[in-house]
């Protein structure tokens, strides 16, 4: 008899997947919409037509409707660090992946001016709820980095506070780039206040993060 159970189990975790970017996109418009505070878990399961226990099935609170994106990048600067190339030291390695991406104008780091994209990132950072959510994954981050950096034979507490740095200039940065942006500036206007930025951020982690962590990572 033929075993069918991987094929199965792909299509319901296809399924499922489908599910879940399908409510986060329809919370998504009424937020943007009506704004979050406005609009109950109740209203989003109604305009999927779900249920709400359907609903919390997929996302454990309302913030998460919204913030579940960034789970896609919580292994980012963990896996920047980790894939580096030999000689390159952490805080160097993620100051060139951020360049990058702000050429790029990745939404990741604020520097994109898509309309759909600063609507976002308006509903982000002025929302007192996802702010605080948003600590959640960014714990996350940390703690990947972190065991990233343990795994080099970086002491657990120095991990922890390097990773804390480098995930906080990331996100800093990222906010610093909206406020230009909000403030009328196009991206090709704010990007090189954006790269001097980036690079006087992370040239401030290299003065003690690379000195500290220079004698504890293997070359």
């Amino acid at each position: 008899m033929e075993n069918t159970t991987g094929p199965r189990t792909g299509l319901r975790e296809s399924k499922k997947l489908r599910t879940r970017r399908q409510l986060a996109a329809t919370a998504l418009e009424l937020f943007l919409e009506r704004g979050f505070d406005a609009v109950s878990v109740a209203d989003v399961a109604a305009a999927a037509e779900v249920s709400k226990p359907t609903l919390f099935r997929y996302f454990q609170s309302k913030e998460d409707l919204v913030l579940d994106r960034f789970a896609d990048h919580q292994d980012e600067v963990a896996r920047i660090v980790r894939d580096r190339p030999a000689g390159r030291t952490p805080v160097g390695a993620v100051h060139e992946h951020f360049l990058a991406a702000l050429a790029e104008r990745d939404p990741i780091t604020g520097l994109c001016d898509h309309p759909n994209v600063l609507a976002f990132q308006e509903l982000l950072y002025s929302t007192a709820g996802l702010q605080t959510r948003i600590a959640h994954y960014t714990a996350r981050e940390v703690e990947l980095l972190a065991a990233v950096l343990e795994a080099e034979s970086v002491p657990a507490f120095s991990a922890r506070l390097a990773a804390l740095h480098l995930v906080t200039v990331r996100h800093e940065l990222g906010r610093e780039n909206w406020r230009l942006l909000s403030a009328g500036q196009s991206a090709d206007e704010a990007y090189p206040a954006a790269v001097a930025e980036a690079d006087r951020a992370f040239d401030m982690l290299a003065d003690g993060l690379d000195r500290a962590l220079g004698p504890l990572i293997p070359s």
